[in-house]
């Protein structure tokens, strides 16, 4: 029991469940003071969408304003949740969120990629199954067992996703970079000039080819960790079916 109990608190369990019919209502009545949808990190998270749309808008004809657009709107994903926890306005609105902005905009940026390099259309669509399979999976896990925040990872459920989820410096740094990956594969289409390096290989070698070159292994890693993701999701899953089915036959038992 004691250790139960460690785990909870470890994991942030929910204090109560709320009915939808009564959560609507409250959505519907809450007062300027208290308006879940205008907190900064939400007013961040609405200002993060229409930047990237706007990239997408660019992304066909104009590079430069394309990744100035994305970039920003990839570095206030950094800053939403700073503000969140310190204006106190941490939400499971702001947190969906910001989590969904990040698959749309990652999303949005490999379909044109997937036609930009055609002959990798179905790796790129690969990635996307993957983005968006492992976090769903893991949004749904977290959910069932009761857990506040999907970013609430002991590291007996898993190190490498404790490790990812829990140090900030290591998420920034992960998602940072892959983002810096895919933005390089597609500057690569636009920018034929070399740096002008001397040696073996580097006479040809251009900066988005360079960008790219040392932001593959974050890449391959945040892919990695996305299908730890996943399996850790799938496995826990299936253990609360486990459970449950464990407990109805016992209930009959009992009967």
């Amino acid at each position: 029991m004691p250790e139960q109990a460690s785990r909870n608190r470890r994991r942030g369990k929910s204090i109560e469940v709320v009915d939808a019919k009564k959560a609507v209502d409250l959505a519907t009545a809450q007062t300027y003071s208290e308006n879940v949808f205008l907190f900064v990190p939400n007013l961040i998270g609405y200002t993060r969408i229409i930047l990237a749309g706007l990239s997408l808008h660019f992304m066909s004809y104009h590079p430069k304003y394309c990744t100035l657009l994305y970039g920003v709107s990839c570095l206030l994903d950094a800053v939403d949740g700073q503000a969140a926890r310190a204006l106190g306005q941490t939400s499971k609105f702001g947190a969906v969120l910001d989590m969904v902005t990040d698959r749309c905009t990652t999303s949005c940026l490999l379909c044109y990629l997937s036609s930009a390099y055609p002959k990798w259309a179905i790796f790129f669509q690969f990635l996307i199954a993957l983005d968006f399979s492992s976090h769903y999976m893991h949004m749904y896990s977290s959910l069932v067992t009761g857990s506040r925040s999907h970013k609430l990872v002991t590291s007996d459920v898993s190190r490498i996703l404790w490790y990812y989820y829990n140090d900030s410096r290591t998420l920034f740094f992960v998602c940072a970079g892959n983002e810096l990956f895919f933005v390089s594969l597609y500057l690569m289409k636009w920018v034929s000039t070399p740096i002008g390096f001397t040696g073996y290989y580097l006479e040809e070698l251009t900066w988005p080819q360079l960008t790219a070159l040392c932001t593959f292994l974050v890449f391959a890693l945040k892919n990695v960790i996305n299908m730890v993701q996943l399996w850790k999701a799938s496995k826990i899953l299936v253990g609360v079916d486990l459970a449950e089915r464990a407990a109805e036959r016992e209930g009959k038992k009992q009967e």
